[in-house]
């Protein structure tokens, strides 16, 4: 049992490859969206999303090792090798049994089965791609992590939802303070795909246009894409490797609003559950909380209620809060732990980043948002991560500058 550590991040995004150049483009108010090119949208009625362009498996994997993964398990093999660089680690470092793999997703290689489908309903049974079945399934995801180290610790793959990032960190946490691993690679990936983009678009949830978070003209959130990786390790790993540490993980919250597949509580009841728990389970109360980064999906309902939830929970504490899914849309599983990097360098930097389009204040949002540009703040010491997705899943994580949190902190 003891502290777990972040020591290195990886980023794959509509905004850039890598932690740093993801990091600038958040902070300069950047957006990563643009027209979608991965399929015709004619139909659909909505054009953008945050698009990842200009990735090539082949920088990050063989070519053998390309064919064989799809799309979604290539990025979250490319954020993994940019976090374990990032963290000083060759692959032989994480190679073994005492290294974790952890990876969180919505939908996984989803795009993989609808052209299986497409092939089948239109040409037969002999269309069905043989070399294609094995790209498909979200169990594969942290396999293809797992070889690209030669890690033979456990692998596990949480579909849960649009908290899933949250959920995979919280989960490979446990497995090191158990003492079932050393070090866990963990994070969430998530790509656009037809099906999906179709969907949101005839729930009447997507935007035409812009995100805008937490706005009173809000129209729905934008579809993104992307991964996000983060090296976990324990205190013991950290003092024998010399790592320097980015920050400190301490507890986490999850629980479930048992109300809507789509609406969120009223009352915000599993969303105010998770946040509660993860201060608490950090050692923590709700004064010691310096930032939040928002779910802040620009949905008029979602948005009202977590803004409902802050308010109960912290009263009349102006808590800067934040929602990067302005710039990089709602990355689904993987937009949790795309925020988890921009807590972790804001942490690191002092800098909290901004939530754009935000223009017009709404009564019923009624916070301290962190509007249009990059905030410099001194003493920010602990940071929350929302995530209040569909059908009630909701996961908070709780991050801290190394040394902030009391000991035991995160510990069942």
């Amino acid at each position: 049992m003891g502290r777990v550590f972040i020591t290195g991040m990886g980023v794959v995004s509509s905004l850039g490859f890598g932690r740093k150049a993801y990091w600038q483009s958040l902070i300069e108010g950047r957006s990563g969206v643009s027209p979608v090119s991965l399929f015709d949208t004619a139909a659909i009625g909505r054009h953008v999303a945050g698009e990842v362009r200009g990735f090539r498996a082949r920088d990050f994997m063989s070519a053998a090792e390309a064919r064989r993964a799809g799309r979604c398990s290539a990025f979250a093999v490319a954020a993994a090798r940019m976090a374990a660089e990032d963290a000083g680690l060759s692959s032989g470092q994480l190679a073994g049994e005492r290294t974790a793999v952890v990876l969180g997703t919505t939908m996984g290689e989803a795009n993989v089965l609808g052209e299986l489908q497409k092939a089948w309903i239109h040409q037969g049974d002999d269309a069905v791609s043989v070399p294609k079945l094995p790209r498909y399934g979200t169990t594969l995801l942290p396999i293809h992590v797992a070889r690209a180290f030669g890690s033979r610790g456990m692998v596990q793959t949480l579909p849960a939802a649009c908290a899933a990032g949250n959920y995979a960190i919280g989960f490979a946490a446990d497995q090191i303070r158990s003492g079932r691993a050393d070090i866990a690679v963990t994070g969430a990936v998530e790509i656009i795909e037809k099906l999906e983009f179709a969907g949101f678009a005839r729930l009447g949830a997507m935007s035409p246009d812009v995100c805008m978070p937490f706005d009173k003209n809000r129209k729905g959130l934008i579809l993104g894409e992307g991964a996000a990786m983060l090296v976990l390790e324990s205190e013991e790993s950290v003092v024998r490797r010399g790592a320097r540490p980015l920050a400190e993980v301490g507890g986490y919250g999850l629980a479930c609003d048992a109300h809507h597949i789509t609406r969120p509580h009223p009352e915000g009841a599993g969303s105010i559950t998770a946040m509660r728990q993860a201060i608490q389970a950090s050692g923590l109360t709700v004064d010691d909380v310096d930032h939040i980064n928002a779910h802040g999906t620009a949905t008029p309902n979602n948005d009202a209620v977590e803004a409902l939830v802050i308010r109960t929970l912290f009263g009349a504490r102006p808590v800067p809060v934040t929602s990067i899914k302005s710039m990089i849309g709602h990355c689904m599983g993987a937009s949790s732990a795309m925020e988890a990097v921009a807590c972790v360098m804001t942490l690191e930097t002092g800098i909290i980043p901004p939530t754009m389009n935000h223009e017009t204040p709404d009564p019923d949002c009624d916070l301290s948002i962190v509007a249009g540009t990059a905030q410099h703040r001194r003493g920010i010491d602990v940071v929350l991560n929302n995530a209040l997705a569909f059908g009630g899943y909701d996961a908070v994580v709780c991050f801290a500058r190394p040394g902030c949190l009391p000991r035991g902190a995160g510990e069942a």
